[in-house]
């Protein structure tokens, strides 16, 4: 996968990140980036000895400064407001020091940004009790629309794709509607980026709902990738909580008050802050790390051929016709559409 000119910096930072991990195997990670290994330990090396500064082409002015002054601080919280100005004091506080910045202690941060009306004049949210997550990444995908929203070039229905372990967000596209093709290209997209989940939840809805009782075309075709599936119960929007949880900030944080004229400006929003999200956005949840921390690329590749069915010898196999439906022994069974045409046991 070359490096595209457009988000190298996303790249090389969500490399680094993969590759910082405990037993991350290094030259798997170049091969599914697309660069060498002397490349890839570049960075590595630059990483290390200068944060996010050294993955830059150019040379950066060096962020350490130990003996700041507080108006120094003050200038470093305005800067870190005016770039995210929907962060609280311990997101601002540890995205600067993250960058190389020696900050003070958080108490003194929230002081700093109240006194000079820095803070995004919200109540703190209510801390997650009893919060679950699977112990490893690409065990559990959960996917979901985002309510559609009126811009420039009509309706923006943005799908939205995150890892249950690292929340971690796979996919933030703008889909002008919410058919099976327009949401299965954009799954090709990630599953060529990132591999194949174990499993994949989402809610009842189109175009995957399971409210019939049998399977949907998207379904199958997860089904046959080797991808498990399953569905939140209806009006329970709490089984998906991490998505949830991520549609309010990008709602808060992008979407709120803002028009977009037209698809290629929505999409490059959401790129833009879907790479803030995963590379720097400290997340409480993750004691303060980055989604990118705690993620690493799937092991399963996707292949787009996928093999037919077999079946053991003795079991009866049926065609099913156009209206979704078999005959065994004269009895008719409802296979559902999504098998039109298929030869099942």
């Amino acid at each position: 996968m070359p490096w595209d000119a457009r988000d190298t910096m996303s790249l090389r930072t969500e490399f680094v990140l993969f590759a910082s991990q405990d037993e991350a195997n290094i030259r798997s990670l170049c091969r599914h980036y697309g660069i060498s290994p002397a490349t890839g330990y570049k960075w590595l090396r630059r990483w290390a000895e200068d944060g996010a500064a050294g993955l830059q082409d150019r040379p950066r002015t060096p962020h350490h400064s130990p003996n700041r002054s507080p108006d120094g601080i003050t200038d470093l919280l305005r800067m870190a407001h005016a770039r995210h100005e929907r962060w609280g004091a311990r997101k601002i506080k540890r995205w600067l020091e993250d960058r190389g910045h020696p900050m003070p202690a958080f108490s003194t941060v929230h002081s700093l940004m109240a006194r000079h009306g820095l803070l995004p004049g919200m109540p703190p949210g209510i801390p997650a009790t009893g919060r679950f997550e699977h112990s490893a990444p690409n065990r559990l995908w959960q996917m979901d629309f985002k309510g559609h929203f009126p811009f420039g070039g009509g309706r923006c229905h943005p799908l939205t794709l995150l890892d249950d372990h690292s929340r971690f967000s796979l996919c933030l596209a703008h889909c002008g509607d919410e058919r099976r093709e327009t949401v299965q290209r954009q799954l090709v997209r990630v599953f060529e980026h990132y591999g194949l989940p174990d499993r994949m939840t989402m809610d009842n809805g189109a175009p995957w709902g399971d409210t019939t009782g049998s399977w949907t075309g998207p379904e199958l075709w997860l089904m046959r990738l080797g991808i498990r599936v399953g569905h939140s119960r209806p009006y329970h929007p709490q089984t998906q909580g991490k998505l949830e949880r991520f549609h309010r900030s990008l709602k808060a944080e992008l979407l709120q008050g803002r028009w977009f004229a037209d698809s290629s400006g929505l999409q490059r929003a959401f790129d833009q802050w879907r790479a803030v999200y995963n590379l720097e956005r400290p997340h409480e949840a993750l004691d303060m790390a980055v989604p990118a921390s705690r993620y690493q690329p799937s092991a399963r590749q996707y292949s787009a051929t996928v093999m037919p069915p077999e079946y053991d010898e003795g079991v009866m196999v049926r065609k099913v016709d156009i209206s979704g439906k078999l005959s065994i022994k004269g009895i008719s069974l409802n296979a559902g559409k999504a098998f039109r045409g298929e030869r099942v046991g």
